[in-house]
Order: C-alpha cells, then sequence, then structure tokens
C-alpha cells in the first residue's frame, strides 16, 4: 500500500512533467551531464529560469546533481523514474487486461 508521502512526491513528479520546458529538458538530459549554462544554450529562456526549472525537476527526483569545481552537472535521477514507472504500469496492467477480456469475448462470439 501506498504511504500519504509517496502519493505527493509522485504528485510533484506529475506536476513537474506538466511543464514542456521541464520535459524538453528532462529529454535533453537523456543524452548525459549537462551544466545549467550549456543547457540554457539550447532552450529560449533565460540561465536562472533554466535553474528554477531543474530546482522543480530535482525537487521532484527526477534529476541529480553533483559539484564539478565551481558548477553542478545535472543528470536523470533512474530512481524517481522507477516510482514513476510503476504508478503508469498499474494503468498500463488494466489496459492489457481489458484488451485481453474484448479478445476472449470475442473469440467466443465466433466460436
Amino acid at each position: 500500500m501506498k504511504t500519504y508521502r509517496s502519493t505527493i512526491a509522485r504528485d510533484a513528479q506529475l506536476d513537474a512533467l506538466g511543464d514542456s520546458t521541464r520535459r524538453a529538458i528532462l529529454a535533453r538530459l537523456l543524452e548525459g551531464e549537462f551544466s545549467v549554462g550549456r543547457l540554457a544554450l539550447e532552450f529560449p529562456i533565460s540561465r536562472p529560469a533554466v535553474s528554477q526549472h531543474l530546482r522543480v525537476l530535482k525537487r521532484a527526483g527526477l534529476v541529480a546533481d553533483r559539484a564539478v569545481g565551481n558548477r553542478r552537472l545535472y543528470r536523470l535521477d533512474p530512481a524517481g523514474f522507477d516510482s514513476l514507472r510503476e504508478y503508469f504500469d498499474q494503468f498500463w496492467s488494466r489496459a492489457l487486461e481489458a484488451f485481453q477480456a474484448k479478445v476472449e469475448e470475442h473469440r467466443k462470439e465466433e466460436e
């Protein structure tokens, strides 16, 4: 059974994914680690705005960062995506079960 805390965390993840810029940042991070400055070069928003989006993604557990000298490198956090996958799998499983039931129903009608 899911706890209230895990529900809050998942809601933060879903809220973070609700913004198209954050989704684009996540897509870019699929290719590896990037600094805020490097990411900002690829988006039509300011560096502080990219930092703000990364902060939301980090709070949601979707990205992690590490210090390298005087800058931070951001990357995807697989643990955050594991919990999202678990959440979406429940819908996918139900959809597959419904599809299977419909196929079986159709087969019985043909017999």
